[in-house]
């Protein structure tokens, strides 16, 4: 469900009602957490976001979001945890073991076939059709994926582990486990029962024979993702992976092993040194610490990275800075109240002298290059109108019906062939037509009708247009024109003051940064005080 990019539509924080209506129906739907498990899974006063997205095949999904991580999702009001909340609670569900070459398939969009199944000793775990369950790899009880049980165990066991296993809803590397902090599974030891010596199972046994026999009949569950998939598998051969040690873990390449939170630090830091050594001079002293971030510290920042430091582990620029002047590099006073400022540098300290700026890899200028080969096109926008019903006697000489979509120019042109075509030019002045019945159903009020019997041809193409329902095209540069029906809505950009003297923009704001490549658009800015006075600024863009 998630192995392509979803469509956010809104990211709200949860209300105190919800909270606890999802609290209830999280000990409803999963009887085998405690009191304290729930109250830790859906914590009390900590943050906690609601997400509604639609995936890539366009279905609604709700995501709730804690602490920067996807732990639940809501498909068709039903629940499932993810991934992430699977690693806390490994047996929460019905665990299911396979291969790890059989984890891109699942990342892929595959299913779960059941020749890809490692059978233990004591068996499959008994479940029915439809059940929710977790899927783990050789070696680790942590779970790398969620699906839906196709078939009940018995019914497994009797098509001799043959056929659609499982229906794969999320999964370890996909976009929604992208969207939290990108870590990986921890190594979860399997259970006493299980045996040391997968060698020794003969399930184990068939299961790895009928892998290396079936696995490229691994049915997909779309046609769009199978050339995708199968051009991952033929990357490395099932003897290659067999082979190579790094197979059994799931970051073979050591950048990846690092989690987010520790290279944020490390971006941290780097722009800080940065900052210091080759932009803040001593003649900036006394510095505030916003002015560091915001006019030093961000524009250090490689090309191609974003600094934020609420995703690093000191979640605020105070404590960071705090943990810089215990090692004695910087000494920070605040000189006036609730304000920070960087009194002294200690540029002699080897950490400031031995900084050197690490020079890009070659991969990242190979991406710098071709984005600057690739220059961003803005989508271009046009009005169009639509014909309604009572219009229809209109536009339908021309082939037109209800619905039908039209530009300006072209419904200019079926008036003006209408108004020839039926003798309504007025013989005496060419500046006038006269209206018919039908022109007069279409563009005349009630109170008009016999009153107005000619008009000229500007008022009438102009009412002409104002009757059409409104409609507009966005065309994206190398993507088929995308058609919808109403009027773009004006952005309203609010401007107030809040606590702690901050000021706070609208969505519109956010809108209007989107907006702006496109061309000249009307923008009202509302401020406080602007209010107070009873005049809203208005301002071109």
């Amino acid at each position: 469900m998630f192995a392509k990019a979803f469509r956010v539509k809104s990211n709200t924080a949860i209300k105190g009602s919800d909270r606890r209506k999802l609290r209830a129906d999280v000990t409803a739907v999963f009887p085998t957490l405690g009191t304290d498990q729930v109250s830790e899974l859906v914590p009390g006063k900590e943050e906690l976001n609601i997400v509604k997205l639609y995936a890539h095949r366009g279905d609604a999904v709700t995501v709730y979001v804690s602490g920067g991580n996807p732990i639940l999702f809501e498909l068709e009001k039903n629940l499932y945890p993810t991934v992430y909340t699977l690693w806390s609670y490994p047996d929460l569900l019905p665990t299911f073991t396979t291969w790890p070459l059989v984890l891109e398939k699942l990342v892929g969009g595959a299913d779960l076939m059941l020749p890809g199944l490692v059978v233990p000793p004591a068996g499959l775990p008994q479940v029915q059709k439809g059940d929710l369950c977790a899927i783990a790899l050789v070696g680790n009880r942590a779970p790398v994926a969620i699906g839906v049980a196709a078939m009940s165990t018995a019914e497994m066991l009797t098509s001799g582990l043959k056929g659609r296993g499982f229906s794969v809803l999320h999964t370890y590397q996909d976009h929604l486990w992208r969207s939290g902090d990108k870590s990986s599974p921890p190594s979860i030891a399997p259970l006493a029962l299980d045996p040391p010596d997968l060698s020794e199972e003969k399930g184990s046994v068939h299961a790895d024979t009928t892998l290396q026999g079936d696995m490229r009949r691994l049915t997909l569950e779309g046609e769009e993702e199978e050339g995708e998939v199968q051009q991952r598998c033929g990357e490395k051969s099932l003897s290659e992976a067999t082979e190579d040690p790094s197979v059994g873990g799931l970051n073979p390449d050591p950048t990846d092993s690092k989690t987010l939170q520790e290279q944020m630090d490390e971006l941290l830091q780097r722009c800080f040194l940065h900052a210091l050594k080759y932009r803040v001079k001593k003649a900036d002293l006394p510095l505030l610490t916003s002015t560091l971030l915001g006019s030093h510290m961000f524009s250090c920042c490689p090309e191609g990275r974003q600094l934020d430091i609420k995703k690093s582990s000191y979640k605020k620029l105070s404590k960071f800075l705090q943990h810089m002047q215990q090692e004695q590099i910087i000494q920070v006073q605040e000189l006036s109240k609730g304000v920070e400022s960087i009194v002294a540098v200690d540029w002699k300290h080897p950490r400031i002298t031995s900084f050197v700026i690490p020079e890009p890899s070659p991969t990242s200028q190979t991406i710098q290059e071709g984005s600057r080969e690739q220059p961003y096109h803005p989508p271009d926008i046009k009005s169009l109108y639509c014909v309604p019903a009572s219009m229809t006697l209109l536009f339908q000489e021309s082939g037109h019906k209800k619905g039908s979509i039209l530009e300006g120019s072209e419904v200019r042109t079926i008036v003006i062939n209408y108004a020839k075509k039926n003798d309504l030019v007025d013989a005496d002045n060419k500046n006038l037509v006269k209206l018919d019945p039908i022109l007069c159903d279409c563009i005349l009020e009630k109170g008009e009708q016999h009153t107005v019997m000619k008009l000229p041809w500007d008022s009438l193409l102009n009412r002409c247009l104002e009757k059409l329902q409104p409609a507009y095209q966005v065309t994206f540069p190398g993507q088929e024109p995308i058609v919808k029906k109403g009027k773009i809505c004006p952005i309203d950009i609010t401007l107030a003051q809040r606590a702690s003297n901050k000021k706070n923009y609208g969505r519109g704001f956010q809108l209007l940064l989107i907006l702006l490549p496109l061309g000249p658009c009307s923008v009202k800015i509302t401020t406080k005080e602007s209010l107070k006075e009873g005049l809203p600024w208005w301002c071109s863009a």
